[in-house]
């Protein structure tokens, strides 16, 4: 497990640091705690791969922690973002990014220890899911959590997972019955992942950083489903 602390006080980092490690340490939970001071170097060190819990103060120099917050949550859409901060002014924002969490400073031990075990219950909610698609050639194993939407063109569906994308012939009304509930229609070609949608128009939907048709008769569906997941 990674897990990311971003203050620019070393000793509150350190501090930190030394709550997070005995519980971990209880559980039986493998981690490795990376230190960072800046948004700046958050971002750089984020970028090699995705942090699994981020403890993240706001106000710093240069990049703020909640424009790094935003920056990290376009591209990792699994992390649990935690603010630890003196401002409670942000807490709105925070539904931007989908924090777990704010601490305020200067924080209590047990309140630190209290979410960590909260970030602990959520990455286990969050167990891989597959989707698996039986072919000639052998088992197609989709990881949803990876997979931004489906697109279909009569039974043919393209499954996109990032950079990656994976062609298979289904029907898309039977895998919106199997899929979780966090998959849903845009149109009638399209299955978005909430997770991965980011901004929600008239006629458009942003999800990841490809614009998705959305049409009149999804429109509401969809809008409901959007507006629950940012609530989250």
């Amino acid at each position: 497990m990674k897990i990311c602390i971003c203050d620019d006080d070393k000793c509150l980092r350190l501090a930190l640091g030394r709550v997070i490690e005995p519980l971990l340490q209880l559980q039986g939970i493998e981690y490795e705690i990376l230190e960072y001071e800046s948004g700046e170097k958050l971002l750089a060190g984020c970028a090699v791969g995705e942090p699994d819990i981020l403890f993240l103060d706001i106000e710093m120099k240069g990049i703020s922690g909640m424009e790094a917050a935003k920056s990290l949550r376009r591209q990792y859409k699994n992390t649990v973002i935690i603010f630890v901060t003196a401002y409670p002014d942000f807490v709105f924002q925070g539904y931007e990014v989908r924090a777990l969490h704010y601490i305020l400073k200067p924080y209590k031990e047990e309140k630190i220890r209290e979410v960590l075990r909260m970030a602990l219950e959520e990455l286990g909610a969050r167990e891989e899911q597959f989707y698996l698609v039986e072919q000639k050639a052998g088992t197609l194993k989709l990881p949803l959590k990876e997979v931004r939407y489906f697109k279909s063109d009569r039974k043919r569906v393209e499954a996109v997972l990032g950079h990656r994308r994976e062609v298979f012939y289904q029907k898309l009304s039977s895998m919106e019955e199997e899929l979780p509930d966090y998959f849903v229609r845009s149109h009638n070609r399209y299955l978005v992942n909430l997770n991965y949608v980011t901004r929600l128009e008239a006629s458009s939907c942003l999800c990841g950083e490809e614009e998705i048709p959305v049409s009149r008769g999804c429109r509401q569906a969809l809008a409901v489903a959007f507006a629950k997941m940012m609530l989250k």
